[in-house]
């Protein structure tokens, strides 16, 4: 299974009129997305499965892939890593499968599928605003799962 994790590009900061869920993307988080969307679409299969957070502005970077995709709850801010797995039907599924989605749960997610064993929802690894993580898990001769990262990028870097 592929599982790329994708965090949100730059938002909006929350104020008083406007609540954490429907913030959106600053100028610089459109032209983060768009960088970022033109790349994934060029290295993503047709088939790929698109999973988004309902917050507004992980709709708006999912709307840079220009494709179709699908909001769940489980990956809203307060989303936890197993509704992450559960969602992504981590490692079994067969087709890429991307997430977008929020800190801190990517980036706990990110440590949690590459063995990071002293990662803290307080101290979790950090996902750059706009950046993805693309994780690879195999299932070796031997019957035991290999995760690997395909690849790290920044919509800077791209």
């Amino acid at each position: 299974m592929d599982l790329i994790l994708w965090r949100h590009a730059d938002a909006i900061p929350a104020t008083d009129t406007l609540s954490d869920f429907d913030r959106p993307l600053s100028p610089k988080g459109v032209r983060q997305a768009k960088r970022m969307g033109e790349w994934l679409n060029r290295v993503l299969p047709e088939n790929a499965r698109i999973l988004v957070s309902p917050a507004l502005r992980t709709v708006s970077t999912a709307d840079a892939l220009d494709r179709r995709y699908k909001k769940l709850d489980g990956l809203a801010p307060e989303g936890t890593i197993d509704q992450l797995l559960a969602e992504t039907r981590w490692p079994q599924a067969r087709e890429v499968t991307v997430v977008v989605g929020h800190q801190p749960t990517l980036g706990l997610a990110a440590a949690y599928l590459m063995g990071a064993t002293h990662v803290t929802a307080d101290n979790p690894w950090r996902l750059k605003k706009g950046a993805i993580w693309w994780i690879r898990a195999k299932t070796m001769e031997n019957g035991e799962l290999a995760v690997t990262t395909v690849t790290v990028r920044t919509p800077e870097l791209i």
